[in-house]
């Protein structure tokens, strides 16, 4: 594995996020959705920089195993944990923050069980990190940075001694 970004450029690119999360929805009052597990790493960081008061309440999480579309031939996690929105969703503005946006299929799942609990009036996203790759017609409203990576590079946020963002290559196992 490699370090693709330190805590200290991660930390830049959230404070550049946050900044544009200001700009686009600094006067609503918006409610605060991470996806388990990296996502909800980069809305807490967020809501450390913005401040509680920015958003409306305190910070939901997504764990969209069951609403994937893959779990048939990826498998289910075996400790499976419950999506948390202790707020109404109906007629509000919703961050949807995720680590990394590459086929677009994890913000559909979001996106999905998002409106078994509601109907907001906007939903916008903000991702650490887009890569290429899209399979789904999504894209990120405000994105950290853009990378663009071969087939079988990845790229993965860890949160061991802060938030790292780490490049992986299929297949290989680390060795550390």
């Amino acid at each position: 594995m490699t370090i693709a970004f330190t805590q200290s450029q991660v930390n830049d690119l959230l404070e550049t996020m946050a900044a544009d999360i200001r700009d686009r929805l600094g006067d609503k009052k918006p409610l605060l959705v991470g996806i388990h597990t990296g996502g909800v790493w980069i809305a807490k960081a967020l809501q450390e920089i913005l401040g509680a008061d920015f958003f409306d309440a305190s910070i939901g999480t997504l764990n969209i195993a069951y609403y994937r579309d893959d779990f048939t031939r990826i498998g289910m996690h075996p400790q499976v944990t419950p999506s948390d929105l202790p707020f109404a969703v109906d007629d509000r503005h919703l961050l949807l923050v995720d680590d990394v946006l590459h086929s677009g299929r994890t913000t559909r799942a979001a996106l999905n069980e998002i409106f078994d609990y509601g109907r907001p009036a906007s939903v916008t996203l903000a991702v650490l990190m887009e890569r290429n790759g899209r399979e789904l017609p999504i894209q990120a409203d405000i994105i950290g940075d853009s990378i663009s990576l071969n087939k079988d590079q990845h790229i993965k946020l860890t949160n061991s001694n802060g938030l790292q963002l780490e490049y992986r290559i299929k297949g290989v196992v680390n060795e550390e």
